[in-house]
């Protein structure tokens, strides 16, 4: 129990298990924070449940795209990309920074991994944003939380909506 105390003076956020075979420091366990206190014999069950419910918890690391910019590779954060459209064989990447990175490759190439994460919507032919920064769906749009407006293909709406409510469900849960 001291160990765990002093650990939790330099780490707030490390997950704290115990196992033992008495229930005497359940109390103190959870006043140090400890996500849980296994009292042997313990069943595998509940040990696969921990260890799920740890993983869950453990940060993942943000995924990083590397484009050709200028002729240098560019390493942009998922997070960071707001938005990228597709015109004339160059694609036009928003990004947090304010700013805009351009390079040339196909816009399938581009968004293949994009379209893997959730955050990511195609919106129409050359298109696609991060529907972690929009603000809102409406007229056909998404609005940007840097106030701009991308649309939506017509053929689209529909996915576009939904694809929209559940990544605010999504995000809520996560909170």
């Amino acid at each position: 129990m001291d160990a765990a105390k002093e650990l939790r003076k330099t780490d707030a956020d490390c997950l704290l298990v115990f196992t033992t075979t008495s229930t005497d420091h359940a109390l103190e366990g959870f006043q140090v924070r400890a996500l849980h206190y296994l009292v042997k014999p313990f069943s595998e069950e509940e040990l696969s449940a921990l260890l799920a419910e740890m993983l869950a918890r453990l940060p993942r690391p943000e995924p990083v795209l590397t484009v050709k910019v200028s002729g240098s590779d560019v390493r942009l954060c998922y997070r960071d990309i707001i938005s990228a459209e597709h015109f004339a064989h160059l694609i036009n990447i928003r990004t947090t920074a304010l700013k805009t990175l351009v390079t040339r490759q196909s816009f399938k190439v581009f968004t293949e991994p994009l379209k893997k994460d959730p955050r990511f919507f195609v919106c129409g032919r050359g298109m696609i944003v991060n529907l972690e920064h929009a603000a809102d769906f409406r007229d056909g749009a998404f609005c940007m939380t840097d106030g701009s407006s991308v649309y939506v293909s017509q053929e689209l709406l529909k996915p576009a909506r939904q694809a929209f409510m559940e990544f605010l469900l999504q995000r809520e849960r996560i909170k």
